[in-house]
């Protein structure tokens, strides 16, 4: 072994366990052995050691083989070392990787969770402010629509005079914007006077319409359906709608907002204007409950 005699190599075992490098009973055991000597077959004890003892041994020996075996191990483990040291290097960057994503993650589910929140309380936002409207659209599929609890606290009664002079300054802001011509509120006849008059007309001593609601809804209907003028019905009958609403202090809700914005203005228009004859009194239902208190 490493170019040695049995006699060298058994004293470097001894030294290697009477000098503690290595555990003999960890490393060593013997077997029984049978082998042929001669015509007869003889049986003897055999020490069998370990890789621990032959690599022990290689480092102790004097010899060529044992220098070879030197190097050739020492090679071994050098490349096991950077092989490990790269290793844990590589882990080492791994686990940053790791740590980055799991960070990552983390701030995508703090981003989700606030944006979830954002949808839940935009979803709660929309169910609340028009909660209202949802329910005036239920009662319309039902046709459960009612002209209940209206306001018969009336403090301006539609007067000619005011309403031409107000559609008069309409019609002046408009040509200078360029969105209305010389036409607009032009009154083909006296069906214009014929509608107004229509609001505050008494039956039996009582008001036709007693209601603000009443009395603004069919100032749209009448005016958009009636087209009393050459150009610009709707935009006149959405513009008398609310401009009636505000003389009877009736326009904003209890937070102080607009009853009737600008986009809910022109659904309502176009709503009016297209509708059929038979859809009247759901119409005018309708809009009487959006803009009651």
């Amino acid at each position: 072994m490493f170019g040695k005699t049995r006699r060298t190599i058994g004293e470097h075992i001894k030294n290697i366990y009477e000098e503690g490098e290595l555990d003999r009973e960890a490393t060593w055991r013997e077997f029984r052995q049978v082998q042929k000597e001669g015509e007869r077959e003889v049986s003897r004890k055999v020490a069998i050691y370990n890789l621990d003892v032959i690599i022990s041994v290689g480092y102790r020996v004097k010899s060529q083989v044992g220098v070879e075996f030197r190097k050739w191990a020492t090679q071994r483990l050098r490349e096991y070392l950077l092989r490990y040291s790269i290793n844990q290097k590589s882990l080492h960057i791994e686990k940053k990787k790791v740590k980055a994503l799991q960070k990552e993650i983390n701030s995508l589910n703090d981003e989700l969770f606030e944006t979830q929140k954002a949808f839940t309380d935009g979803l709660l936002s929309i169910i609340s402010h028009y909660s209202k409207s949802f329910e005036l659209l239920d009662k319309y599929d039902k046709d459960e629509l009612s002209s209940d609890n209206l306001n018969k606290d009336v403090i301006y009664v539609i007067n000619y005079e005011d309403v031409k002079q107000s559609i008069q300054e309409l019609k002046s802001d408009l040509i200078q914007k360029g969105e209305a011509s010389d036409l607009f509120g032009n009154e083909k006849d006296d069906s214009f006077k014929g509608i107004l008059g229509s609001i505050s007309q008494t039956v039996y001593g009582e008001l036709a319409y007693p209601t603000i609601e009443e009395q603004a809804v069919q100032l749209l209907y009448s005016i958009i359906k009636g087209h009393p003028f050459s150009d610009g019905n709707k935009r006149i009958g959405s513009f008398i709608f609310v401009w009636f609403l505000e003389q009877n202090k009736y326009h904003l809700n209890e937070n102080g907002e607009r009853k009737i914005n600008d986009n809910t203005l022109v659904t309502l228009a176009l709503a009016t204007a297209q509708s059929l004859p038979e859809q009247r009194e759901t119409v005018q239902k309708l809009i009487m409950n959006l803009i009651k208190n």
